[in-house]
């Protein structure tokens, strides 16, 4: 009878082993796949915040790249249209997207606003202290 008891205990105890084992295996497989979705996400939004700095020289442009500031949020470029030949004719507000990516709802605001002719020139002025 103890000698079953002492096989009982043994087989649990091979089998917690066992299980723990499988555990870890299947812990560092989704570890690092979720490390290479992070990595392969990080990758793509620099490659997109490079090629967005990169668009004004593109040939499908379509302004002149000096007249173009790059910004980055909540828009990607401002484009001063005319402004390197000395007349500005319009201001631009210029989102980059590639594919089908959609306009985030910060993005579809910031459009809804400049279409609606929400637009205005404020000044500031600064005055050095005395002291």
């Amino acid at each position: 009878m103890a000698h079953e008891f002492g096989g009982l205990v043994l087989g649990i105890a091979i089998g917690i082993v066992i299980a723990w084992l499988y555990f870890l295996v299947w812990k560092l497989r989704y570890s690092s796949a979720i490390r290479e979705d992070a990595v392969q996400r990080s990758l793509a939004v620099t490659a997109g915040k490079v090629h967005e700095q990169l668009v004004p020289y593109l040939p499908e442009f379509g302004f002149n790249p000096k007249d173009a500031r790059f910004i980055g949020s909540p828009v990607d470029l401002v484009v001063f249209d005319g402004l390197s030949a000395g007349e500005v004719r319009r201001v631009v507000f210029l989102e980059v997207k590639t594919g089908g990516a959609p306009l985030t709802p910060r993005e579809r605001q910031v459009r809804a606003v400049i279409e609606a002719r929400e637009v205005a020139w404020a000044e500031l002025r600064l005055t050095r202290s005395q002291g």
